[in-house]
């Protein structure tokens, strides 16, 4: 493999409870992009990983844990717990990925064999995390899961992400490992988004933070097939 090309495979949350049928937050078809996933895994990325949600049970962003809301209606106000001036508003959900159940597993059909690591995020009550390398809070960071020194010290140039959901976990890794400085791509087949009919409005605003959205039959991963 060329030196100045050393690409990363990310597989965001593909978990038991983001995909049907039984998954608490399933997300529409979600199951169906293993089977591509799988292609990719057999790929000679310098490094493949997977992250998942690894809720405590009084996660912030369970709708149970607030009295009077309901998830997927209603948001709530997050603050710093470090700095009660730093906030933002975030969706609520139903109680899913929980440490330790069924629901927080990979989804049996992934080749877990060939993943190099897999990286538990949202462990942090307090603070939501959809991005796998960092929550969104920066005076200070709450929860850093080392993710940007993994792929340095591994030097990664290019970041292919897949995985659910598109417009929430995928979403935030595309776009912060985009602004790390890495070359990032979502593969628009090997993605499920919750809210599908906000998708093509969430990809436009993908792209212009940077990233690529692109293709399974597109050059940037023909660029990985012929890699040696």
């Amino acid at each position: 493999m060329a030196c100045n090309f050393r690409p990363a495979l990310i597989v965001v949350d593909l978990q038991e409870d983001f995909c049907p049928p039984n998954g608490s937050l399933a997300v529409a078809n979600g199951r169906d992009i293993t089977l591509l996933i799988n292609k990719l895994l057999a790929f000679p990325f310098v490094i493949k990983a997977a992250t998942k949600d690894w809720h405590p049970r009084d996660h912030v962003s369970f709708a149970a844990n607030h009295e009077g809301k309901a998830p997927f209606k209603d948001t709530i106000t997050i603050v710093n717990p470090y700095n009660e001036s730093e906030t933002y508003e975030s969706r609520l959900w139903p109680v899913h990925c929980v440490q330790g159940t069924w629901g927080a597993e990979l989804v049996p059909e992934l080749h877990v064999s060939q993943l190099d690591l897999v990286l538990e995020k949202g462990t942090d009550p307090r603070v939501e995390m959809y991005s796998p390398f960092y929550d969104p809070f920066i005076s200070p960071r709450v929860y850093d899961s080392g993710l940007v020194r993994i792929l340095r010290d591994k030097q990664i140039t290019d970041v292919y992400v897949v995985g659910l959901a598109a417009d929430y976990c995928v979403k935030n890794a595309v776009m912060d490992a985009t602004k790390e400085g890495f070359k990032t791509y979502l593969i628009e087949e090997c993605t499920r988004a919750v809210d599908a009919s906000a998708w093509p409005e969430c990809k436009k605003g993908i792209e212009a933070s940077g990233a690529k959205v692109v293709s399974m039959d597109g050059p940037e991963v023909r660029r990985l097939m012929t890699a040696q």
